[in-house]
């Protein structure tokens, strides 16, 4: 019969002529769509089909039954299409085939049918190999995250200078002893001067001595969240695993513990643990341990119960040694004088000093122009026009007298007093360091005082800057003040 142009419905695949001798075993059950059987219809046995010297039989999809059925349709319809082989051999000299022998055929093959089956086990089939799918479990979280520690702020990257000498001495005694002296490392100063790359530092250096050690850095609002978040949950068995364990705790700005009882008796109880297994602790805060509000006293005493070592703004030679090496960093070379002049106008601290360097760099680049006074001048006009715009002697004057409690008339008068005369000293120091006026102009705006009177008061306060810890830090807050 002609083979149609398209293949029928499936169930119009059957066909009453002879079976082949080999009847398909069942198919095994797949978990998509399968060829199989019409329900009501027996299969043959495995052991006809053994019998029959047909394939062991295997996983068979919808698409291959097909195929096998049209082939099977063709080959019966084709005039002089051979017969299927037989048991019985042909006479010799014969042209037909002999007619096969009346044995029990084989039941007609049922039609084909499409069905989807659920996913089974397949059944046990002699001589077929065994499909084995292995369970591949999902990739877990990488343990070693260092700590959190950025590898990039190191010791080698740290400028060293007298503002940050006595911080990086101790920190260096950190790693080579830990959990011995000066435990906890109580670090303090303002904004930008190189906490946080110090204790960075250290974290980075204990990690190469000990790459197994337990060191974490985080910042106190870090803290803070997993308080809250173990608070919500109870399950404070898991903070306690994660702070109680460590090698070294590296924590930031410690004041926003601040008006925080529950995260300051949490961190009490993660400190005293740490202090009694000989884990070391290094804080930073932007005062010192006693200068901290809303923090329980314990908690303060403790603080200062270690070494407290105050990080003091660069002066000139460390701002400008910050500059020349940040430039080279940054692939970019940066004349001496051009350091000094940047040094000179940024001095509230080394952030600035990179930003200021950053647009440096980013205005010779984008112009195709070699650095320079003038291309310096250029780039940071904005920033040195809102100081002067912004910095005048008579504000100095007022923000001096506002932290000494003084009154701003005491700035011209010619009272001595040593409540009085120290305060006008520090203004005196203060405008000609921060704004463009001479000696003699800042001289008039103090009653009318001799520039010579000025000058020694420069020198005084510039030299005790460099021996007083405590006049630093409170003319490093007037800066920053006076800078907004």
């Amino acid at each position: 019969m002609p083979i149609p142009a398209t293949l029928p419905e499936l169930p119009d695949l059957a066909s009453p002529a002879p079976a082949p001798a080999a009847a398909p075993a069942a198919p095994i059950a797949a978990a998509a769509v399968v060829a199989s059987p019409a329900p009501g219809v027996a299969a043959t046995s495995s052991a006809a089909t053994g019998a029959a010297g047909a394939r062991p039989a295997g996983p068979i999809s919808a698409s291959a039954a097909l195929a096998k059925a049209s082939a099977a349709v063709a080959r019966r319809s084709r005039p002089g299409a051979p017969a299927p082989a037989t048991d019985a051999a042909a006479p010799a000299g014969s042209n037909t085939a002999p007619p096969a022998p009346r044995t029990p055929a084989a039941p007609a093959p049922a039609p084909i049918v499409a069905r989807q089956v659920a996913p089974a086990p397949a059944p046990a089939l002699t001589g077929a190999p065994a499909l084995v799918i292995p369970t591949v479990p999902p990739p877990s979280a990488p343990t070693n995250t260092r700590g959190r520690i950025n590898p990039l702020l190191t010791f080698d990257t740290l400028v060293p200078g007298r503002a940050n000498q006595m911080a990086r001495t101790a920190a260096l005694h950190v790693v080579g002893s830990p959990g011995g002296m000066y435990n906890p490392l109580f670090l303090y100063g303002g904004v930008g001067l190189g906490k946080t790359h110090l204790i960075h530092a250290v974290g980075n250096a204990m990690l190469k001595e000990r790459a197994d050690a337990r060191v974490l850095y985080l910042h106190a609002e870090q803290f803070i969240s997993d308080v809250v978040r173990n608070y919500q949950r109870k399950t404070f068995d898991e903070l306690k695993a994660k702070y109680h364990s460590l090698d070294l705790l590296l924590i930031d700005d410690v004041q926003f513990f601040a008006g925080k009882d529950r995260t300051q008796e949490e961190f009490f109880n993660a400190f005293e643990a740490l202090v009694s297994k000989r884990a070391h602790i290094v804080m930073t805060s932007d005062t010192y341990p006693k200068g901290l509000v809303d923090i329980d006293e314990r908690l303060t005493s403790r603080f200062d119960s270690g070494l407290t070592v105050a990080i003091e703004p660069p002066e000139l030679e460390m701002r400008v040694a910050i500059l020349m090496k940040k430039a080279e960093a940054e692939g970019c070379a940066m004349p001496e004088e051009v350091a000094f002049f940047i040094a000179k106008n940024v001095r509230a601290n080394v952030r600035e000093l990179e930003g200021a360097l950053r647009k440096v760099v980013a205005y010779s680049r984008f112009s195709h122009k070699d650095i320079n006074i003038a291309l310096t001048r250029e780039a940071l006009k904005d920033l040195l026009s809102i100081q002067n715009r912004q910095i005048s002697v008579e504000n100095i004057q007022k923000t001096v007298a506002d932290f000494y409690k003084i009154k701003i008339a005491d700035m011209y008068s010619k009272k001595r007093p040593a409540s009085i005369a120290r305060p006008r000293q520090i203004a005196m120091y203060l405008a000609k360091e921060m704004t463009q006026k001479s000696l003699p102009e800042i001289g008039d705006l103090f009653g009318g005082r001799d520039h010579t009177t000025v000058l020694y008061a420069v020198r005084k306060i510039a030299e005790e800057r460099h021996k007083n810890t405590e006049l630093n830090q409170q003319l490093h807050v007037l800066e920053q003040t006076l800078k907004g």
